[in-house]
């Protein structure tokens, strides 16, 4: 059984979201910030006419900010009820992976960040950490629109 993922840059790493995840992916667009938005909300962005919160993935994985270039991109994840957008430096590639190329994440984290990652992707020449989109935003939608 196969899996398809999309894969993108953050510092030196590559990581992926399940594509089943991701509405779509846009252009960088600067967002209208929120007061009191946790340090890894960048703000909000009208989306055809939803607002939605935008996290920078950098951060809320604990590396340094993303300064965001030509090459960055927004991936939009749709989890149900929740909607919002990922800032990543650039979208790498669509790639079919194999169930069997799931490796479980080493228990060397602390249960907050395990949580970020659902497995790691061995592939022949990369290790891809294949994140949860559900625990990234870190807060629930409602608080930004209140």
């Amino acid at each position: 059984m196969s899996i398809d993922i999309i894969s993108f840059r953050l510092g030196d790493q590559i990581y992926c979201v399940d594509i089943m995840a991701v509405r779509e992916i846009r252009g960088w667009a600067p967002c209208t910030s929120m007061p009191h938005s946790p340090p890894h909300v960048l703000g909000v962005i009208n989306l055809r006419g939803t607002v939605i919160p935008v996290v920078d993935a950098a951060i809320r994985i604990g590396l340094q900010a993303a300064e965001p270039t030509e090459r960055s991109a927004i991936i939009v994840i749709d989890q149900g009820a929740t909607l919002f957008g990922l800032l990543v430096e650039s979208v790498s590639d669509m790639i079919r992976i194999r169930k069997s190329d799931l490796q479980p994440v080493p228990d060397v984290l602390p249960e907050e960040q395990k949580a970020l990652a659902k497995a790691i992707v061995a592939l022949e020449k990369q290790m891809i950490c294949f994140l949860d989109p559900e625990p990234l935003i870190g807060i629930h939608v409602d608080d930004i629109a209140a």
